[in-house]
């Protein structure tokens, strides 16, 4: 007799009958579901416009409360390269007809170490990544499905935020608490919003917050609260033709299912099978308080990662407009 948890499963034994998009858009295709954002979902989603109010989901690289980066990343450095004091140095400073003097600052940062893009060829199993590409394509750099290609494409559409948090009535969730696509359909109906095919999903829980007073102790028995792999879940966002989902947390799903055990189930389910764009570590606070404040959960949304040649994700400011 052992009291041991069995071993989890692979990924290849337990997507074994999972529905992919491969081959969907062509098998030189590299952006996946973002396919499904055409210009009638632009223009769907312009229309969506009424007051004009702006808001940026970006997380501040360099906060002085800190950056919540995934474990083992480190969170960006900006180092000062030339300032006023160069001057003040005794001719430190280059010197440039007519007296100019400027600032220069560098970072040094994880491409996904702040609020951020996953290029579709991030993560695999079976030694394929998104779309059938060779998982040997990503050495040295990601020749196939990197951020690239989502950069230079844009994403723009109809985006609808799911306050799962205010939904269960918490400030946030707790850590290792899921939710289903069920809980999403909930959410949407108890916030007066209906979710349609093509809809950028856009989900709070408020975990980071935690990290803001927590500090360093958040990364204790890490497991983050999130959407919970089920085959029917997987269908749903199949079914749904879901572009791009958006999240508050630093991997988007619970890191380690409770049913299974294996770690970041629907990054394979959803990015690597279906092509679902995956967007982490989004500020959702104060579009949360005026979504609460006025009743409007839908509005128009656009973002594009920066173009990195062969990068397995970028930095993003995604923008919110109501």
């Amino acid at each position: 007799m052992t009291d041991e948890a069995p071993a989890a499963p692979d990924l290849t034994d337990l997507l074994a009958d999972a529905p992919t998009n491969w081959g969907k858009w062509g098998e030189d295709d590299e952006v996946g579901s973002l396919n499904y954002l055409g210009p009638e979902q632009v223009l769907a989603a312009a229309g969506l416009i009424k007051s004009g109010k702006v808001f940026t989901l970006q997380r501040l690289i360099g906060d002085p409360k800190g950056d919540p980066v995934w474990p083992g990343r480190t969170p960006a450095e900006r180092t000062q390269i030339l300032d006023e004091g160069d001057w003040d140095e005794g001719g430190k400073g280059p010197a440039f007809p007519g007296g100019l003097h400027y600032a220069d600052d560098k970072i040094n940062a994880f491409l996904q170490g702040s609020t951020q893009y996953d290029a579709l060829g991030h993560v695999w199993y079976g030694g394929q990544i998104w779309n059938g590409y060779d998982a040997r394509t990503t050495i040295g750099g990601l020749q196939k499905a990197s951020v690239q290609p989502i950069a230079e494409r844009g994403v723009v559409g109809r985006a609808v935020l799911l306050d799962m948090a205010r939904f269960r009535g918490k400030d946030n969730l707790d850590a290792a608490e899921t939710y289903t696509h069920e809980d999403l359909v909930a959410c949407a109906e108890s916030q007066g919003v209906e979710l349609r095919k093509r809809d950028i999903l856009v989900i709070r829980t408020n975990y980071i917050s935690l990290f803001f007073t927590l500090g360093e102790k958040f990364y204790e028995g890490f497991c983050e609260p999130g959407l919970v792999y089920s085959p029917e879940l997987v269908q749903w966002f199949a079914d749904m033709e879901i572009p791009n989902l958006v999240t508050d947390t630093i991997a988007n799903e619970v890191t380690f299912d409770p049913n299974n055990g294996v770690a970041l189930v629907l990054h394979n389910a959803l990015m690597r099978n279906l092509g679902v764009t995956l967007t982490e570590i989004a500020d959702l606070e104060q579009l949360a308080e005026d979504c609460a404040e006025d009743g409007v959960y839908e509005f128009f949304y656009a973002a594009a990662p920066l173009k990195v040649a062969l990068g397995s994700g970028s930095p993003v400011n995604p923008l919110v407009v109501k």
